[in-house]
């Protein structure tokens, strides 16, 4: 289903969101004729979202539930509530000491092209955090690792002019003793590694600066930040 469903098809789902189900004429809250009525409805049940019973009411699929339970209903027409986004961020160290070094991404794709910061990804229905972790690691440089889950961040980003860029939850892993060959380049992207010291340099994603201090830390941590970014 499209996350812009048409008002009449909104309308309908929502009806079936507070029932258990319901017949035709239940469904009609906008007092349609039965011939348009009649074409949402199958539209809807084409998509999947809604079925038929025996008894001849309709009602939500698993599909249909698990979509229209996403619904802002309290405001206005029916439409699919934004949320936050949720990934993980994943910062591989090697060395210790002084010869301590993190991998770090340089992004060649939008928004922040050209930005440089550690590696992250989206976590997928049905993944754990961890599993998420060893996917996008390997995916994005080609590395298997230890990884240690060190914090839990909610950053909110901004622009200037206080419109919200972006809204995520980050899984913050710490990978140690990474094995295989580094993957320098990938789609969207290129590998490098940098001494501790030169991480917080540059045209950087987030605070470096407060991550590396997660990174090192004993406890774990929950945060949220606020930006306000310049460029996106």
């Amino acid at each position: 289903m499209d996350k812009n469903i048409h008002e009449i098809q909104g309308e309908i789902l929502k009806a079936l969101l507070l029932k258990e189900s319901a017949r035709f004429s239940e469904l009609n809250t906008k007092k349609l004729s039965t011939d348009q009525l009649t074409f949402h409805i199958k539209q809807l049940l084409a998509g999947g979202v809604i079925e038929k019973t025996e008894n001849g009411s309709y009602r939500l699929t698993i599909k249909g539930k698990e979509y229209a339970n996403r619904f802002d209903i309290d405001s206005g027409p029916v439409k699919i509530e934004q949320q936050a986004k949720l990934g993980v961020l994943i910062m591989v160290a090697q060395g210790a000491g002084r010869k301590r070094e993190f991998l770090m991404q340089t992004r060649l794709k939008q928004p922040f092209f050209g930005f440089r910061g550690f590696v992250t990804g989206k976590i997928k229905a049905g993944e754990s955090v961890f599993e998420t972790a060893e996917r996008e690691l390997w995916e994005e440089t080609g590395l298997r690792a230890k990884l240690e889950h060190k914090a839990i961040q909610h950053e909110r980003i901004f622009s200037e002019s206080n419109e919200l860029l972006e809204d995520k939850y980050f899984y913050l892993f710490l990978a140690n003793d990474a094995t295989g060959e580094l993957k320098v380049d990938f789609e969207g992207g290129k590998n490098e590694w940098f001494a501790e010291i030169d991480v917080v340099r540059g045209n950087v994603f987030y605070d470096m600066a407060d991550l590396l201090v997660l990174a090192n830390g004993k406890q774990f941590v929950f945060q949220e930040k606020s930006y306000i970014v310049k460029k996106y």
